[in-house]
C-alpha cells in the first residue's frame, strides 16, 4: 500500500509538481492546509479538487495515516514546519530553498537525526526534468569522461502581476541565490561527484526595480570542490517573448565531451522541451528525452517504506542547502 500524504503550505507553485509526482505514483491525500490566502489556491483546488482544506495544520500532523508532507509553504515558515512535522512522526518533502538560515538549517539537522525521519528537497530543476535523468545516465555511464565542469543557468520571468508580497521581501524569501541558485548547487555537486565546494565568488543585486529594495533579480556564484568547478547564473530577466518561465540550461563540461540541456525550451524553433545536446569522440547528438523517467518520486516512495536512502542522500541535501545559505550570505556581505 502506497502512502498517504498531507500538504502544509501551497504559497509556491512548485507544490503542483510535488504533489501530481507523488501521486502519480499512487500516494494518497486528502488534506492540505494554508496560513492564510494563498496566490496558488483557486489553481491548486481546480487541479486536486478532492482534497480538503484544514483549518488547523493539526489535523493533518496528528493524522497517523499520514507519512509524509509536503511543504511548499513562504521560505521563511519551511524549517519550523518541516520540524513540527518531523517530530509528529512524519516524513518531509519541502520545496526549494528548504530553509533560508544557517540556524534553521541546524535545527533541521538535529531534529532529523533524532528522529530518523526523512527531510528531502525537491530540486524541481533535476528531479522533474527528463532530460536530466537522460544526463545522468550518460554522465555516469562515461559518455563524457570525468566531469570537471557545469554552468547552471536559471533564468526567470518577473510576472510581476503574480507575484505576493513575501517574494519582494528579502527575509521572507530568503535571497535570489539561497532561493533558485540551490537547484544549480544541487547539480554542480550531483554531477562532479562533489561531497562539499567552497564558494569562491557570489554577487547579488536588484537591477530593474529599485521600488523593491528587498528584491534581488540577478545573482552569480563560483564552486570549487576536489572533484571540479561550477558557475552559476541566475536572474529575473526573461522577456516575455520566450513561450515559457525560463530558458533553463546546464553545460557539463567532461574530460572527453560535453552536455547541454535545454530543459525548457528552445530558441529559434517551435517550444520544445527536455532536449540533450551530446558531444564526445564518437558521437554528436540532438537527444529528444521526453519520454525519459523521473526516478526520484518513485525512490522517494520506496525510501519512505523501506527507509532506505536510494532517491538522494540525506548528507547531500543538506550540504546543498548550506552552501546556497553561504552564497547567499558572503554576496550579501561582499556587496555592502
Amino acid at each position: 500500500m502506497q502512502p498517504t500524504l498531507g500538504v502544509l503550505g501551497i504559497d509556491h507553485g512548485h507544490i503542483f509538481g510535488m504533489l501530481g509526482n507523488m501521486k502519480a505514483q499512487g500516494c494518497g491525500c486528502t488534506h492540505y492546509w494554508n496560513d492564510g490566502p494563498a496566490v496558488t489556491e483557486e489553481k491548486f483546488n481546480r487541479t486536486f479538487p478532492e482534497l480538503v482544506r484544514a483549518a488547523d495544520r493539526r489535523r493533518i500532523l496528528d493524522d497517523p495515516a499520514v507519512s509524509m508532507v509536503l511543504i511548499s509553504a513562504v521560505p521563511a515558515d519551511r524549517a519550523a514546519l518541516a520540524v513540527e512535522a518531523m517530530e509528529a512522526g512524519k516524513d518531509v518533502m519541502v520545496d526549494k530553498p528548504g530553509c533560508i538560515t544557517l540556524d534553521q538549517l541546524d535545527t533541521i539537522r538535529k531534529t532529523q537525526a533524532r528522529t530518523g525521519r526523512i527531510w528531502t528537497v525537491n530540486f524541481s530543476e533535476r528531479f522533474e526534468v527528463p532530460a536530466a535523468t537522460k544526463a545522468e545516465e550518460l554522465v555516469f555511464g562515461g559518455a563524457i569522461g570525468r566531469v570537471v565542469q557545469t554552468v547552471g543557468l536559471g533564468p526567470h520571468k518577473q510576472n510581476l502581476k503574480s507575484r505576493p508580497p513575501w517574494y519582494f521581501q528579502r527575509d521572507r524569501f530568503g535571497g535570489i541565490l539561497c532561493d533558485i541558485g540551490s537547484h544549480q548547487i544541487d547539480q554542480f555537486l550531483w554531477f562532479t561527484g562533489s561531497d562539499s565546494a567552497d564558494v569562491v565568488h557570489a554577487h547579488v543585486e536588484n537591477t530593474t526595480l529599485p521600488d523593491r529594495p528587498g528584491f534581488q533579480d540577478f545573482g552569480e556564484m563560483v564552486l570549487k570542490s576536489s572533484k571540479g568547478h561550477g558557475y552559476v547564473r541566475v536572474d529575473w530577466f526573461t522577456p516575455n517573448g520566450l513561450p515559457t518561465w525560463g530558458d533553463g540550461r546546464l553545460f557539463i563540461q567532461g574530460t572527453e565531451g560535453h552536455i547541454e540541456l535545454r530543459k525548457y525550451t528552445d530558441i529559434g524553433r517551435p517550444h520544445v522541451a527536455n532536449t540533450l545536446f551530446l558531444v564526445n569522440e564518437g558521437r554528436n547528438e540532438l537527444i529528444p528525452c521526453a519520454d525519459e523517467p523521473l526516478p526520484y518520486f518513485p525512490r522517494i516512495v520506496a525510501d519512505m517504506l523501506d527507509r532506505s536512502e536510494t532517491a538522494v542522500p540525506q548528507a547531500h541535501t543538506f550540504t546543498t542547502t548550506e552552501l546556497a545559505i553561504r552564497a547567499q550570505t558572503i554576496a550579501e556581505c561582499n556587496d555592502v
